[in-house]
């Protein structure tokens, strides 16, 4: 439990500055700073973001043992290598380049960590983690996807291509809750 718990924090601290606009008490110049990325800042966390969930499921593909968790992990795999790919015809064509921020930076070192906290893992605590992990990320960027980075894209194309992947972000949610609980039940 100590580990899952560990794990749950690296993934919670990899996507902090995410959701830095839902601190309180932060000071107004740094919650001004905190609240906006440009357009170049919005594609490099889309990348990064799922960049990230494809290296999960990778690692979740090689180690799970729960058949369930593994047609997970392809399909984060699937879809989230198939969400960069558009995101990166649309930066494309609207002439954006990518451009690394301190969440996009944060999310990266978040994810190392949390990818080596699951290397230790193995059999059905792998499992676990791996869910716990994906349902945590999960909610987290959803949230960082209503309050970050709808409102900051100033490109109308970028600004509906977020909202039109949210449904799909929420349905990897509902589907990772749904396994936690499977999981939980087996146990």
């Amino acid at each position: 439990m100590r580990g899952e718990n560990t794990l749950r924090l690296h993934g919670l601290v990899a996507l902090v500055a995410l959701t830095a606009v839902a601190c309180a008490g932060t000071p107004p110049a740094a919650e001004k700073a905190a609240t906006t990325v440009d357009d170049a800042e919005i594609a490099a966390i889309v990348v990064a973001a799922n960049r990230i969930d494809v290296q999960y499921g990778e690692l979740a593909r090689e180690r799970a043992v729960d058949e369930g968790v593994r047609k997970f992990a392809e399909t984060m795999i699937t879809d989230h290598n198939a969400v960069n790919q558009s995101a990166a015809e649309l930066v494309a064509r609207l002439g954006v380049t990518p451009r690394p921020s301190e969440v996009s930076r944060s999310l990266e070192a978040g994810a190392e960590a949390t990818r080596a906290e699951l290397r230790t893992k193995s059999g059905a605590d792998f499992d676990r983690a791996y869910i716990a992990n994906e349902v945590a990320y999960h909610r987290t960027v959803l949230s960082a996807i209503d309050d970050l980075l709808i409102p900051s894209a100033s490109n109308a194309e970028l600004r509906q291509t977020l909202v039109s992947v949210r449904p799909a972000i929420e349905a990897h949610l509902r589907h990772a809750e749904s396994l936690q609980t499977s999981l939980a039940d087996a146990k």
